[in-house]
């Protein structure tokens, strides 16, 4: 039985038509280099305007690698107390991005609400495939937590977040914080996160060769990850969270995805998951949204009320 795909927000399929023959949904792994000069060229001005002042600092990473980069943004505000700090993972489909990638959104919540950003940038795949990337993930955030108050923020208010391939990661980072007793996360912030390997859900099957990441590019991304183990029994929680067989104990998570987007049931399987084990999650599936539809169309009415939605649940989070 053919697989019927659910409609386009009706901006949002007038911004992908506008596009079509620019962005494409099924990257290769012939794409990765040209992705990553894109992201390279990437022009964020991470002082927004003076709201902080930023800093590259390198910090230890993981036992026996490399260091790992980290992007500080402060505000420049005079600050009376330690301020929360959001803990930022780029996306780029594991195989693309820095830690400016994906930024802005974080430092707009920090500028509404009076907080720390910092922004890990973690060696990609398939250069470094698993673990590579969440330990240098986890390294960022050990590093964070101990210097919280060099850096103005409170190590007890710390929030991860991350899109896409970024969500996936900071999904694992709540899972393998959580099973090496680390730092605790005040809250996960995972939007359209990319959480399972199987690449076999119907929405997968539904949006392939729709929209700007489908079957694809996810064979392509988590190939690169994972090599021939993609898909097989043994891929570790940490790789993809979506395998994790124990979701208790977690941060208070938010969660939200396009109806329109091949991650749509993955996340929604993860959320009722979250929930089945006793835990606290808030889920939106933003209905007619293709995967990163705030970014492509920032101004569609769907983008705007999706971004109030998530700095709403921030605010709520760190009262």
């Amino acid at each position: 039985m053919s697989l019927v795909p659910p409609p386009f927000d009706t901006e949002l399929a007038a911004v992908l038509e506008s596009f079509r023959g620019v962005i494409g949904p099924g990257l290769t792994p012939a794409d990765v280099e040209s992705a990553r000069r894109s992201a390279a060229v990437e022009l964020v001005d991470v002082t927004m305007d003076g709201a902080f002042e930023a800093e590259d600092r390198t910090v230890p990473g993981p036992e026996g690698a490399p260091d790992v980069s980290l992007l500080l943004c402060r505000p420049t505000a005079a600050a009376p107390a330690p301020l929360p700090v959001l803990y930022h993972v780029h996306g780029g489909g594991l195989v693309a991005g820095t830690n400016r990638a994906g930024v802005t959104e974080p430092l707009a919540w920090a500028r509404e609400l009076g907080a720390v950003v910092v922004s890990v940038e973690y060696r990609l795949a398939p250069e470094h495939p698993h673990p590579a990337p969440i330990e240098d993930v986890y390294a960022g955030l050990l590093w964070t937590v101990e210097h919280a108050r060099e850096i103005g923020g409170d190590p007890d208010r710390v929030v991860v977040a991350g899109a896409s391939a970024g969500g996936g990661l900071t999904a694992a980072l709540a899972l393998l914080a959580r099973d090496r007793r680390g730092p605790r996360p005040l809250g996960q912030l995972l939007m359209c996160p990319m959480l399972d390997d199987r690449n076999d859900s119907v929405s997968s099957r539904q949006m392939a060769g729709l929209g700007v990441w489908d079957r694809t590019a996810n064979e392509t991304a988590w190939t690169a990850l994972l090599g021939d183990r993609r898909g097989g029994p043994e891929v570790s929680p940490y790789a993809a969270p979506a395998r994790a067989t124990d979701l208790s104990g977690l941060p208070p998570a938010f969660l939200d995805v396009g109806s329109a987007e091949t991650f749509r049931d993955e996340v929604v399987g993860y959320a009722s998951r979250i929930w089945q084990a006793g835990g606290e999650a808030e889920l939106h599936v933003w209905p007619g949204g293709c995967h990163g539809f705030d970014a492509l169309a920032p101004e569609a009415t769907l983008s705007r009320t999706a971004r109030a939605a998530r700095l709403g649940w921030l605010r709520r989070l760190l009262g």
